[in-house]
């Protein structure tokens, strides 16, 4: 007899993923399917949202293709804050503009900023203006492309899209919604009306509800399209990073969640709304809940973007050769700010940096740089954090990036941090699946995903990383006059 199950299902930056989960969380079945954004200029990262239903109907076949579980539910997630315009019969007008690593729209940014006051954009939304805000990106399209912001009615990102699609109700959860600045009051909990109309007008902006709240059931036309029961519950679903805090239990005051994936993501759950202007404020994923998040605009992306231009390189003998290199990668320092940088440095014109190479340097050296630049980015964030109030009490790892164990290790060495890995660490999808499961079924992430292990930091590393840290922090400063002009030189 086939077991009753739950399936999940994350958008990401560069690949969709699928899981399929018992109710007592057992993982029964994965899928992925990659895709790579749109990159129609510098600083531009596109994608069409045809590409998130396509896949979601996929991997939602391919799960269930065995006929050994019947699903009861569905929880979503995708990356965000993402700006889909769609017209008043929910065509999408143009590709989704993506988060923070899209950064054209500097010029709104600085509008607004002015036009509304930066301080009351920070007191009431709970973070300052920045290329991760959805607002600046509809401004930018309301002013680049006027006839056809002119058609557009609803404003959705790929989890709101992905339950659209699955349901027909058109909901947004608060936490997507907080990271709308400046169009969503966290304190009232609510849209700002004024500064809506202001910044999106004839946008029918979303119904709001928590990442765990039934959006809807599935439609007959989306069970014939993706092979799923008709009528079973959707969960209203949430950003990424916020679902991957979800699936390993970091949702407690004084937790800080790490994500390690294409981009680096913090999320601290914090006792009272805290504010920073180098960071996120946001509301949590649950009722009741505070966050103050960071997130760097590149980590993964870089081992990646290195696997590729080593032509026969892979990650796992990338990963040996770093591992062989030692503390420091033989004197290299790397800046990570690839696509710029989102917090705490807060400059979408930053750029990487890669310091004291010589002849002698091998992939190996290079790869721990990118390894230690991503841990050294943490620590700044971790900084910045605690200077703004936050009290991190537990980190609790979570993304791809925790497979291999040096990664990790590496971050609480720089850090001197200790970090908690979970059972599964597949993230933002198994997530969704616990909000889907709790539709219909007590499900507890404890129950579910216990830890089995904790990083320590190994002590006889300290005072080398102590000394790089600070040589870190030194780089930036030394050398943005130089890279903001080679950024003004790509641009062109």
């Amino acid at each position: 007899m086939p077991r009753n199950a739950v399936i999940g299902v994350d958008i990401g930056t560069s690949s969709s993923k699928g899981v399929l989960v018992g109710l007592d969380g057992a993982l029964i079945r994965t899928a992925v399917r990659e895709h790579a954004p749109a990159r129609p200029g510098p600083g531009r990262f596109e994608m069409d949202a045809a590409v998130w239903w396509r896949e979601f109907t996929a991997l939602a076949r391919e799960l269930t293709a065995p006929g050994d579980a019947t699903v009861t539910a569905v929880g979503v997630s995708g990356m965000g804050p993402c700006v889909l315009l769609a017209d008043e019969d929910d065509t999408p007008l143009r590709p989704a503009i993506l988060y923070g690593v899209d950064t054209r729209s500097v010029r709104q940014i600085d509008r607004i900023g002015h036009r509304l006051g930066a301080e009351e954009i920070l007191r009431r939304c709970g973070s300052a203006l920045t290329t991760q805000a959805a607002g600046p990106k509809i401004a930018w399209i309301a002013e680049q492309e006027p006839e056809l912001y002119a058609r557009a009615r609803r404003l959705y990102m790929p989890s709101s899209w992905l339950v659209r699609k699955l349901t027909g109700a058109y909901v947004l959860d608060h936490h997507s919604a907080s990271q709308c600045t400046p169009l969503y009051d966290t304190h009232a909990g609510e849209w700002y009306a004024p500064w809506a109309a202001e910044i999106a007008p004839g946008i029918e902006l979303p119904r709001l509800r928590w990442s765990g709240e039934e959006a809807g059931t599935l439609t007959a036309e989306a069970a014939r399209e993706t092979g799923l029961p008709a009528g079973i519950p959707v969960a209203t679903g949430t950003v990424d990073a916020w679902a991957e805090a979800l699936s390993v239990g970091a949702q407690h005051t004084g937790d800080l969640m790490l994500m390690y994936g294409t981009t680096m993501f913090l999320v601290h759950t914090v006792a009272e709304p805290l504010t920073s202007p180098s960071l996120w404020g946001t509301v949590g994923a649950l009722p009741g809940t505070r966050n103050l998040a960071g997130g760097m605009a590149t980590s993964g992306a870089v081992t990646n973007w290195l696997k590729d231009l080593f032509a026969d390189g892979d990650h796992a003998e990338l990963t040996r050769l770093a591992a062989e290199s030692g503390p420091g990668a033989n004197g290299l320092l790397m800046l990570p700010y690839f696509s710029g940088e989102r917090t705490p440095v807060m400059d979408p014109d930053a750029r990487g940096v890669i310091a004291g190479l010589t002849l002698s340097h091998t992939r190996g050296d290079l790869y721990r740089a990118a390894l230690e630049a991503t841990g050294f980015g943490v620590r700044h964030n971790i900084e910045v954090l605690e200077a703004a109030g936050g009290d991190i009490r537990r980190v609790v790892a979570v993304g791809g990036g925790t497979q291999g164990a040096l990664w990790t290790q590496l971050v609480s060495d720089i850090t001197g941090r200790p970090q908690e890995l979970r059972t599964i660490t597949i993230g933002a999808s198994y997530g969704g699946a616990l909000l889907a499961a709790q539709l219909v079924h007590d499900a507890s992430i404890d129950d579910w995903n216990p830890v089995r292990a904790t990083v320590t930091p190994r002590p006889e590393h300290g005072e080398r990383y102590d000394e790089l840290y600070a040589l870190y922090r030194r780089l930036y400063p030394a050398t943005s006059d130089v890279v903001h002009v080679l950024a003004a030189l790509q641009d062109r």
